[in-house]
């Protein structure tokens, strides 16, 4: 069963949007975790990553900073917290197991349906 995300929505530039995935339907808890983001007409690419048991984030260079991602191993949730948001962050975001700590590839290649950010000058 996929994960499902969800936090989406329209925020103009420089605001926040917290976005959530519950895997409580595949359970994510002892795997390495990452959001991932796909803008239209482009590659789906990684955006951040957390360990199974919350430590050592990685970010893609051009969210740090900017966003948080954090866990809830007893909820199954992932959180990634978006802040200075830019327009360039318009996109369909995704959560996924990772292949491994380290990793900015996804296990699965199912995904879920993602929740759109969109974000105006």
């Amino acid at each position: 069963m996929q994960p499902v995300e969800s936090g989406g929505g329209l925020v103009q530039a420089g605001g926040s949007l917290r976005l959530s995935c519950d895997a409580s339907g595949r359970t994510y808890r002892s795997s390495a975790v990452g959001w991932f983001r796909q803008a239209p007409g482009k590659e789906r690419e990684f955006v951040a990553g957390i360990s199974n048991t919350g430590i050592g984030p990685d970010y893609a260079d051009s969210v740090k900073g900017r966003f948080t991602i954090s866990r809830d191993n007893a909820k199954d949730l992932v959180s990634l917290q978006m802040n200075s948001l830019k327009p360039e962050d318009t996109a369909v975001y995704y959560c996924n197991a990772l292949e491994y700590w380290g990793s900015r590839r996804s296990r699965y290649t199912d995904w879920g349906q993602g929740t759109q950010v969109t974000v105006s000058p």
